[in-house]
């Protein structure tokens, strides 16, 4: 398969990448900043150099073309403001669906957030996340022409993977290590029967292909 990710170079993403590319899989990786692309090339992916939040859709576009699947997990990360929680959390993932839309990329996973909620009450500026995170998994599921999945993670941490989670369409809050979420993310690209589904991840007892052909109903 080839499959492109934007945030390439999230903490997410590069484990992905590594898990994807080392399957056989053709992995690009798009990034703002032309630094981060040693990161990339290190892990098996090819980067692609594209700021979504100044691109067009036809620009995003012209690197999906040919891809099997696509997977949003880029973000706007800690440390910026409401503004760009908005042009990247939201904005941005808006931009990647259409353009995955005028690429006829029918397979589309996006990385969201437990709690995401368009009408998610409060001012600060996670709340703002929570909305915009919100906006873009309602704008993903009204299109037609895309076969979607959205994961929302639990509190994401840098502990080693188990290969154990729990996925569920509502698992309540808990703790997920990245690289089990690489794992699942790896998974249900592969896995369309999972199309239209909404599912929360924490960490669990079952093991990850086990957890997403139960998911997918096989």
């Amino acid at each position: 398969m080839r499959i492109v990710i934007a945030g390439g170079h999230g903490q997410i993403a590069l484990r992905l990448e590594r898990v994807l590319a080392a399957r056989g899989d053709e992995v690009a990786g798009i990034i703002r900043k032309a630094e981060q692309g040693d990161d990339l090339r290190a892990v098996g992916a090819e980067p692609v150099l594209l700021n979504l939040e100044s691109a067009s859709v036809e620009e995003v576009a012209a690197h999906l073309q040919g891809a099997d699947a696509a997977v949003f997990a880029a973000g706007a990360g800690p440390g910026s403001g409401a503004g760009r929680k908005d042009t990247v959390d939201r904005g941005a993932a808006v931009l990647f669906a259409d353009a995955a839309v005028r690429a006829r990329v029918r397979r589309f996973v996006v990385v969201s957030s437990m709690g995401a909620d368009p009408a998610h009450q409060g001012d600060d500026v996670f709340d703002v996340y929570l909305r915009a995170k919100g906006a873009a998994d309602a704008y993903v599921t009204g299109q037609e022409a895309l076969d979607w999945t959205i994961l929302r993670p639990g509190a994401l941490t840098d502990e080693p993977g188990t290969g154990l989670v729990r996925l569920e369409a509502h698992t309540g809050r808990g703790p997920v290590p990245r690289d089990d979420v690489a794992a699942v993310l790896a998974e249900l690209v592969d896995t369309s029967a999972t199309a239209g589904l909404t599912l929360e991840l924490i960490g669990g007892s079952t093991p990850v292909s086990v957890a997403v052909k139960s998911v997918a109903g096989n």
